[in-house]
């Protein structure tokens, strides 16, 4: 019996049928999100066993609420807060929970969720969970945001936004801080692709836009990408945090943070910290690069390359594999419009990168 065979063929016909591909190390890896070439730092990893090894066990054992939360985890806590100048923070199995967190218990009746049409797949099924109003604006039209806060009666209005999108690659208006403070507005911004590549400290688009931070503003922050770890947090106001302790279900039902990835992500942030300067040359380095051969101007490291075919973004992957390069091929329905995505992460050399953007240019 195959329940599912006709959707399947569907999906084979379009060129949207996807499969999972063992990675490849001896390939150059332009597709991932490890932006800043952390998961390969053996330093990170040695250090980060050397420290757990002191410790009397290996795992978190419980949710967070029961007998789960550690040293480990506090520490980190106020680590992140002490960088991006909040109040509060809760670190949490994932991103995509993260999100399913904070909408799905934020958002209560009487109350309408803002959202940009962009925003994550993830923020957008935890707005369908429950009978949330929300309503979706033009990507970065704060023109349209503006108009819809000013006639909205809702108890509460909560915005969000992404600081880096994670297609396109652009970033948040920033208009839409003193949009949200004018409307007593709570902001949530999905720092995932953002947290570690842009910022004076390269702390995000808080640090990039230099934003005082105020208690209407919620930061949620993956470590599976630019930190070279896994999980992630949310910094926010002291009585959000409480908050959302109480009322958010990944949190108070779900095993916390393992040890190792949050004493692994604590290392990053102090790494990251330490050699910022450094890192925000490289990270200049390969924007240069970007613009030079392919003519595109990135303010982060995603470089999205419009190619309108999802036959065609596959056979363009394909050839760059018979070079040794792996890229992105984006379809649908993550974005609108087929797209390479090709990631100018440090953890590949300039010279490979513009290599291989010399051949992507041949190709489109």
């Amino acid at each position: 019996m195959n329940p599912y065979e006709k959707e399947l063929k569907a999906l084979k016909r379009a060129g949207r049928y996807r499969t999972r591909e063992i990675v490849d190390n001896r390939l150059h890896d332009f597709a991932s999100n490890d932006y800043l070439g952390l998961s390969h730092h053996k330093e990170l990893h040695t250090l980060t066993c050397k420290q757990l090894a002191g410790y009397p066990l290996n795992n978190s054992k419980a949710s967070m609420l029961v007998n789960g939360y550690h040293q480990i985890h506090k520490d980190f806590e106020d680590a992140l807060c002490r960088a991006n100048d909040f109040e509060a923070g809760i670190v949490l199995g994932s991103g995509f929970n993260a999100n399913i967190a904070l909408i799905e218990s934020l958002v209560r009746r009487g109350d309408t969720l803002f959202m940009d049409e962009l925003y994550h797949a993830s923020g957008v099924l935890a707005s369908q969970l429950h009978n949330i109003d929300v309503v979706f604006f033009k990507h970065n039209d704060m023109q349209a945001l503006k108009r819809l806060l000013q006639n909205s009666n809702a108890k509460r209005k909560i915005v969000a936004v992404e600081g880096i999108y994670s297609m396109d690659g652009d970033l948040c208006d920033k208009e839409v801080f003193s949009l949200c403070d004018e409307a007593q507005a709570l902001l949530i911004v999905d720092e995932a692709h953002s947290s570690g590549v842009v910022g004076e400290k390269l702390m995000g688009i808080f640090d990039y836009y230099g934003i005082e931070i105020k208690e209407n503003y919620i930061k949620m922050g993956t470590l599976g990408k630019a930190y070279g770890s896994f999980g992630a947090f949310i910094l926010s106001s002291q009585h959000i945090s409480e908050y959302l302790l109480n009322r958010a279900k990944p949190i108070i039902y779900a095993t916390s943070l393992s040890l190792y990835d949050t004493l692994l992500a604590h290392n990053a942030l102090k790494y990251i910290l330490s050699n910022s300067e450094t890192l925000k040359k490289e990270i200049a380095l390969r924007q240069t690069i970007v613009l030079e051969e392919l003519g595109l101007h990135v303010k982060g490291l995603i470089v999205p390359i419009g190619i309108g075919d999802n036959k065609k973004v596959i056979e363009i992957k394909n050839k760059l594999l018979t070079c040794n390069y792996s890229v992105g091929a984006i379809r649908q329905p993550t974005v609108s419009s087929a797209i390479i995505r090709l990631i100018a992460r440090l953890g590949e050399s300039s010279e490979s990168l513009r290599d291989v953007c010399r051949q992507l240019a041949g190709m489109i």
